[in-house]
């Protein structure tokens, strides 16, 4: 069997990337932190040489660290060049720019998955109506069933906690779910068996997961555990920073900027390698990293796995 160019150039391998082609979201959803950095979108001459640079350490980038990837009007630009370069792409919307992007961009033939953060909508106080809202997303369900075969669509819900806070929320959106589907959801046993999945057709999943604190230097949190950044993955900010993890939007562990050095030098850094260390052992090196609640859920497995 052949050996491909990235196997044989590097043993180091992510199962995807995180790259934030730009920042702008244009929403403020409360279960997200604010902003810092200043509005950016990463250019395309320098988005190609970010591509150029990762051939060898992966096959998927997810378009997704603070912004969506919607905002973009030339977002078919980026997949053309993704595609070029023989990448399958993710892209993550909160789903307020359905209804303004092609299908065929949508649908691009690098894009293998599409994510929608459904519980984005009752986050925001934006002139949309419920109604408005689902109609985008089900017409985008819709094509894909009749037209687009390939990709994987995942609506995701991730707002459920034990206090069912967004019990009346959820309880709307699942039942408009089934109208469309013409399948039943049964919400109550969802959080009590906290089911993770559900097929609603081919290749169109709806997920369920709880809400998560963003790692914050301000938090009071401190724990060590293993964790997957660096390991499963990387992302790159918009501005050119690489960061371990895709929960560091703020790039708060800069471990190097692309526009000066090369993805091969920041993860070879004595940062990045302390940090790699310090995870084998389940020991977050970094004070970012101590500070995330996030990494606790891989408590319970082998370190060999992460």
């Amino acid at each position: 069997m052949p050996t491909t160019k990235r196997e044989k150039l590097n043993k180091l391998y992510f199962n995807r990337v995180h790259i934030e082609v730009t920042n702008i979201c244009g929403l403020a959803c409360s279960f997200c932190p604010p902003k810092i950095n200043p509005t950016k979108t990463m250019q395309l001459d320098f988005f190609e040489r970010v591509l150029n640079e990762l051939v060898p350490y992966t096959k998927s980038l997810a378009f997704h660290v603070m912004g969506d990837p919607l905002t973009l009007s030339n977002l078919s630009s980026y997949l053309d060049l993704a595609l070029a370069y023989g990448f399958e792409v993710e892209l993550t919307t909160s789903g307020y720019y359905l209804h303004k992007t092609p299908m065929e961009v949508l649908f691009h033939k690098s894009v293998r998955q599409l994510n929608i953060s459904l519980n984005s909508f009752n986050k925001n106080s934006l002139n949309l109506s419920f109604d408005d809202y689902m109609s985008a997303v089900f017409s985008v369900c819709k094509s894909k069933l009749e037209n687009y075969p390939k990709p994987f669509i995942n609506l995701r819900v991730w707002n459920l906690d034990e206090a069912f806070l967004e019990k009346e929320f959820n309880d709307l959106l699942l039942k408009k779910i089934e109208n469309f589907f013409e399948i039943e959801l049964e919400i109550d046993a969802i959080y009590k068996k906290e089911i993770k999945s559900v097929r609603l057709a081919s290749k169109i999943l709806l997920n369920f997961d709880s809400y998560f604190e963003w790692p914050s230097m301000s938090s009071s949190h401190q724990s060590d555990a293993p964790c997957y950044g660096l390991k499963s993955h990387i992302g790159i900010l918009a501005d050119g920073r690489v960061v371990p993890c895709c929960l560091d939007g703020d790039g708060i562990i800069n471990l190097g900027n692309l526009h000066t050095s090369s993805l091969k030098e920041i993860l070879n850094s004595s940062r990045s390698q302390n940090i790699v260390n310090g995870f084998k052992e389940a020991k977050a090196v970094e004070e970012l990293c101590k500070k995330c609640s996030y990494k606790d859920r891989f408590i319970l497995n082998s370190t060999s796995h992460i």
